[in-house]
């Protein structure tokens, strides 16, 4: 793959981040919020919706880079991947971004003892479910035939699996 294809898939990838997961995990929840605490939360709770929050955006961004890098397209299903996209936490799970997503929103209603965005994270993940199942799934398996079956059937799509489960079926190819 060329240079100009990468620059190009993280351009595409940059501005999809920007525009979905920064909408869902950004914009919206500040709508709703204004980032103001709902009440003096005990600092282990606060602690806790920082990692959670963290970590969400460093998996959110490892699994945007992937498809950079090793599937050379961006996650917008308009300009999608050339190759399918099995690296990195893929090889734990099918939906990274998605859990990624919903452990930032879980995150800031820890930081921020806000049930309404509780609310939000369930609609979000309903609408999330719906769409893989519905749009997302079938659009990989047209695109990507046996080779996104067979991923399918081995790497789970929304409970990881244990890292040494992966490492035995990474061994076996």
């Amino acid at each position: 793959m060329s240079v100009d294809g990468r620059v190009r898939a993280a351009i595409g990838t940059t501005a999809f981040l920007i525009l979905a997961p920064g909408v869902v995990t950004g914009l919206v929840p500040w709508l709703i919020t204004g980032w103001q605490p709902g009440s003096t939360q005990p600092a282990a709770m606060v602690a806790a919706g920082a990692v959670l929050t963290a970590a969400g955006c460093v998996v959110l961004l490892q699994a945007f880079g992937r498809f950079v890098l090793e599937g050379v397209g961006t996650p917008a299903p308009p300009a999608p991947t050339e190759q399918l996209v099995v690296g990195g936490l893929y090889r734990y799970v099918r939906n990274p971004m998605y859990l990624a997503l919903q452990a930032i929103i879980i995150g800031q209603v820890l930081l921020l003892d806000r049930p309404a965005l509780l609310y939000y994270a369930a609609a979000v993940l309903a609408m999330t479910v719906a769409f893989v199942r519905l749009y997302e799934e079938p659009a990989l398996a047209r695109r990507y035939g046996e080779q996104y079956e067979a991923y399918r059937r081995a790497v789970p799509g929304w409970l990881p699996r244990r890292p040494s489960a992966a490492k035995r079926l990474s061994t076996r190819r």
